[in-house]
């Protein structure tokens, strides 16, 4: 035989061939990761500022470091899901229809990636709060922005986001859970 090494190679091969094939192929699913999620249980933000809420207990209240903060502007850091809640308060000086409108561009900038953008809107009259809910679908950076206001003095704004790349798919169980705890602030937000 003129090439010796052809020749094992060839026969190493068959046997790889035959021997590599014994077992059924079946192709894995593409799945997510399992999340699990704390009991919910909820505290009371009781700070400095002229309302009170409540929010999970597994969240952080951080102050808002960034240059244009203000003393009523701060974060809800959900450890663990790499989420933040970001949140801004602005006493009114006869300007809601401003704040309204920049609280409505802001949720409909995500437009462009937004697959829909849902606007529930809460009233509760007792507590002199009324407000909109942005659920914001698709692949954008924020998923869920609201506004709260008593229409006079007050307008408190919040948005979620999550540092991560935005997909939808894999973020849906974080964000469904997130927005019933939002909702939860909402219902629970009062003015001192």
């Amino acid at each position: 035989m003129k090439h010796p090494t052809t020749a094992i190679a060839f026969i190493s091969a068959a046997v790889l061939t035959f021997v590599s094939c014994t077992g059924e192929y079946s192709p894995r699913p593409r799945g997510y990761f399992r999340i699990d999620f704390p009991e919910r249980e909820y505290i009371t933000y009781e700070g400095d500022c002229p309302f009170t809420f409540s929010y999970p207990a597994f969240a952080e209240i951080n102050d808002d470091d960034g240059r244009l903060a203000h003393p009523c502007w701060f974060n809800i850091d959900f450890p663990g899901y790499r989420g933040r809640l970001h949140i801004s308060y602005s006493e009114i000086d006869n300007n809601l229809v401003d704040y309204l409108e920049d609280a409505r561009k802001l949720a409909f900038r995500h437009t462009v990636k937004a697959d829909a953008i849902d606007e529930r809107m809460f009233i509760n009259r007792a507590d002199d709060v009324y407000g909109t809910l942005y659920d914001i679908k698709g692949n954008a950076a924020s998923a869920v922005q609201f506004y709260l206001t008593d229409s006079s003095s007050h307008f408190f704004r919040g948005a979620l986001y999550f540092n991560v790349t935005p997909n939808r798919d894999s973020l849906d169980p974080v964000i469904d859970y997130f927005i019933e705890d939002i909702i939860y602030l909402m219902e629970s937000f009062a003015w001192k």
